[in-house]
């Protein structure tokens, strides 16, 4: 095969790829702020949405909120939620800017809020507003209580729906006093759902041509998830016994110390569990009575426990991680943070890339971890200065230059 013949495969191959990438085409209006909105809309835009992030004069609040900067302008966290996106800088307080936004919203596919019910009804931006001039947008309300409750009014952050939906609890149950898990669980958990029901929405649009509002409350969502695990026995009525799983919300359920360093071990299934028995020399486990089932296992989460805690004090992790590589008992080391980056399969499929950022220099992008056969997602975009894009985005959306400059000049004064 020639160069030139070589060539016009090469764009042919990229041309179908292109035309496969599964949300190209679609507009995405992102009035979101922090992290559960970012999160969801990232994902969008990582799939191959058009994402036009936007922002009043002071900029998402997790510019500075998510830690030292190159250039000052963009945090650590806010460059892992903000890729594949453009930025533009509305001061909604001003008519021409909420103007400028309605005009956008009549153009786009889905619009995606996180400001309360009461400050986007003030600003015009409420569903039934932006209907009325786009009857099939997809709107998509991420909200931190739902309306028919009486804290639908109340402000929301991740730290916030844990103590409230009971994550915080569990985290007593386990270690003696209430806490946090030290990362925005939630956030990134509720953020996920509303890609769910966007894209559902969008599904539904394809069948029906009707449009959808959608609202996506993070205490419910997360009361779900934790009662979904911790019902437990008052899941009958009459109630069979009290809340917590007894196995997931025991102490010892954590990474297991052995004579170097810890392992995490996970044996549930019979076979798996005998097969741990044979790893460590106990065979005749296999018949006692406290273990010989998954039913008694659990009955006797404590004790095998314990067992297990014992154990694996005998033999280092490299030791242990072999054994049970052979007896297929699921094993994998324990990863500090600092670690994680160099994993041997994590380097193998790519999760972190070295990217070149035009204001930040050098970065680790954290790429992404589910693959599509027949489609390629869209390539990175850096996440975008505060404003960089507001005149080229009001320009191809139609905008007169004097409505432009109407709301330009005011954030730049």
């Amino acid at each position: 095969m020639n160069d030139t013949e070589q060539d016009k495969k090469h764009g042919e191959q990229h041309e179908r790829h292109e035309k496969n990438v599964p949300l190209k085409g679609i507009k995405v209006l992102d009035l979101t702020s922090v992290v559960v909105g970012p999160v969801a809309t990232q994902f969008l835009a990582d799939y191959g949405a058009e994402v036009i992030k936007v922002e009043m004069p002071s900029g998402d609040l997790l510019r500075k909120l998510g830690g030292a900067s190159v250039s000052g302008s963009m945090s650590a966290k806010f460059l892992h939620l903000n890729r594949n996106k453009r930025s533009v800088v509305l001061d909604l307080k001003l008519d021409a800017a909420r103007k400028a936004l309605r005009h956008l919203c009549a153009q786009v596919d889905i619009v995606v809020v996180n400001m309360r019910p009461h400050a986007l009804e003030r600003a015009g931006l409420s569903y039934d507003a932006l209907q009325a001039v786009n009857p099939c947008l997809i709107y998509c309300s991420l909200l931190g209580f739902g309306r028919k409750g009486r804290y639908a009014h109340r402000p929301a952050y991740d730290s916030i729906i844990q103590g409230a939906s009971g994550i915080s609890s569990v985290v007593d149950k386990m270690y003696g006093e209430p806490g946090y898990v030290p990362m925005v669980m939630a956030d990134h958990t509720v953020g996920l759902i509303a890609v769910q029901m966007i894209l559902m929405a969008l599904y539904q649009r394809e069948r029906t041509g009707m449009g959808e509002c959608i609202e996506v409350p993070m205490l419910e969502n997360m009361a779900a998830y934790v009662m979904a695990e911790h019902m437990y026995l008052r899941t009958f009525d009459p109630p069979l016994g009290g809340n917590f799983d007894p196995r997931v919300s025991n102490p010892q359920a954590r990474p297991i110390k052995t004579k170097d360093s810890y392992i995490c071990l996970s044996a549930n299934t019979d076979q798996q569990a005998f097969a741990f028995f044979e790893a460590i020399g106990r065979p005749e486990l296999k018949d006692d009575p406290r273990f010989c089932s998954v039913a008694a296992r659990f009955r006797n989460t404590r004790e095998y426990f314990e067992l297990r805690a014992t154990a694996l004090l005998q033999k280092t992790t490299v030791q242990w991680l072999e054994i049970f590589d052979r007896l297929n008992v699921p094993a994998m080391p324990y990863n500090t943070l600092e670690h994680l980056p160099d994993d041997p399969h994590i380097r193998d499929v790519g999760l972190f890339q070295k990217v070149q950022h035009p204001t930040e220099g050098p970065i680790w992008n954290i790429g992404l971890p589910n693959t599509l056969r027949n489609g390629t997602p869209a390539d990175y975009s850096p996440p975008p200065p505060l404003g960089a894009d507001t005149v080229a985005v009001l320009r191809e959306y139609g905008l007169d230059e004097s409505a432009i400059a109407a709301v330009t000049q005011p954030a730049t004064a």
